[in-house]
């Protein structure tokens, strides 16, 4: 099933200029593919760098837990009575540069789901080229003032 931005933004709490998911493409029981079209007006790029625009990492990783957050939060009930907070990030690696023009393709992976706790693993393409992976650990918890 593919969502738009307004599903996106209707699950998650992010807006601009952190929302860095643009659509979800297909989500499969525990699998979700999103989707972060990089365009040269993202904020960002005035600082990181001049002359050599590259998506920060740290970005890079927001935009796939975003992606995961997506899959969680579609999973549950009420899901706009949860929040998901992330807790560790672990295996984290860059392999390439993400630059203006790129469309990032998150693939994510819901490894387990215990008692609020999760394990999911990422990783992120442009074209059939991976430009970063990692694992992730959230928890979902109440959405304060629900």
């Amino acid at each position: 099933m593919k969502f738009d931005i307004e599903k996106i933004m209707d699950l998650l709490p992010h807006r601009y200029p952190f929302l860095l998911l643009d659509r979800v493409e297909q989500t499969e029981d525990n699998i979700v593919i999103g989707i972060k079209n990089v365009t040269y007006n993202e904020p960002f790029f005035q600082g990181h760098f001049p002359g050599d625009p590259i998506m920060p990492g740290v970005l890079i990783i927001e935009s796939m837990v975003q992606a995961g957050g997506f899959l969680l939060l579609n999973k549950l009930d009420d899901p706009k009575k949860k929040r998901v907070y992330f807790t560790s990030i672990n295996k984290a690696k860059f392999k390439h540069p993400v630059r203006p023009g790129d469309v990032l393709r998150h693939e994510v992976e819901l490894v387990s789901f215990r008692l609020n706790f999760c394990k999911l693993k990422c990783k992120s393409f442009v074209g059939d080229k991976i430009v970063a992976e990692g694992e992730f650990t959230a928890v979902v918890t109440e959405r304060k003032g629900s």
